[in-house]
């Protein structure tokens, strides 16, 4: 089952056309090694997205555990989205954003970090739900890596807006319930549906539409509960589906993915998980 291919034809992983699996280019697109060295079905049998979707769900799973149980004596539970909600100290200390994390503490890194965590039971399960709706169809439109890049580069965006907007634009900070610090994975989110509309203008109407639709939901849902009592993020949002927009027109989808994508998408998991990890190293100094 997980043994290398050596002889035979596989499916490119940029253009699906049969290629052979020793071939060192692919001759209808171009892409170096399209065979990946015989590992080209083993990585198709992830799925579309090459096992994205459950690296980040699995990911965003173990980091909530971990938040609740770095200080189970602060876990709040009270009903609605507040249940089961880590204490403020065990997201910082894991690497939620924001004005205070990135201003008062200087942990610019935690624009990576904080769309892998979670402020409570229902926050993490709604964007989980989500997540397995747009994530596999970003990665048939523009290929699994370059699917990688506007995730990351949604939640910079995002996060990075969620931050300095707030400083910049404080008399939309009442309109748009900005706070302290933020974490979710609904920045990301924001911007797959940012690449979806974005497919639907070079591509299909259709796609466009339906994430034009799925979006304006979420933005409106976003505005009503951050007026009726709730604490959500429209800064995020906002700035999430711009940076996905803008990452989807610099990555063309109407061009094969190259292995150059490849290598940035996995550049950016391994500053992902630097930027956890330096999170909880200077996270704990500080807590102390």
């Amino acid at each position: 089952m997980f043994q290398r291919q050596r002889t035979g034809s596989v499916v490119c992983p940029s253009c699906g056309k049969l290629v052979g699996v020793n071939d060192a280019k692919c001759y209808n697109c171009g892409r170096p090694r399209p065979g990946m060295w015989g590992f080209t079905p083993l990585l198709r049998r992830l799925g579309q997205d090459l096992g994205f979707t459950e690296l980040v769900i699995g990911g965003c799973a173990l980091l909530y555990v971990a938040t609740l149980l770095v200080d189970t004596s602060q876990i709040r539970l009270a009903g609605g989205f507040s249940f089961l909600s880590p204490s403020g100290a065990s997201l910082f200390l894991f690497g939620a954003s924001g004005k205070v994390p990135v201003f008062d503490y200087d942990r610019w890194w935690t624009l990576l970090s904080a769309g892998w965590l979670h402020g409570g039971l229902l926050h993490i399960f709604f964007n989980v739900l989500w997540l397995r709706q747009l994530a596999p169809a970003v990665a048939e439109y523009y290929g699994p890596a370059r699917m990688v890049l506007i995730y990351t580069a949604a939640g910079v965006v995002g996060f990075g807006l969620s931050t300095v907007g707030p400083v910049f634009l404080f008399v939309l900070a009442p309109l748009l319930g900005a706070g302290g610090m933020t974490v979710g994975a609904s920045a990301p989110i924001f911007g797959l549906l940012g690449a979806l509309v974005w497919y639907g203008r070079r591509v299909s109407g259709v796609v466009g539409r339906q994430a034009w639709m799925f979006a304006a939901i979420l933005f409106a849902f976003g505005f009503v509960w951050a007026h009726t009592g709730g604490r959500t993020d429209n800064w995020a949002h906002i700035g999430g589906f711009l940076g996905g927009l803008a990452a989807a027109a610099l990555l063309n989808p109407m061009k094969p993915e190259r292995i150059d994508h490849v290598i940035a998408a996995l550049a950016c998991l391994l500053a992902t998980a630097a930027a956890i990890a330096a999170s909880v190293i200077t996270g704990l100094h500080l807590l102390r």
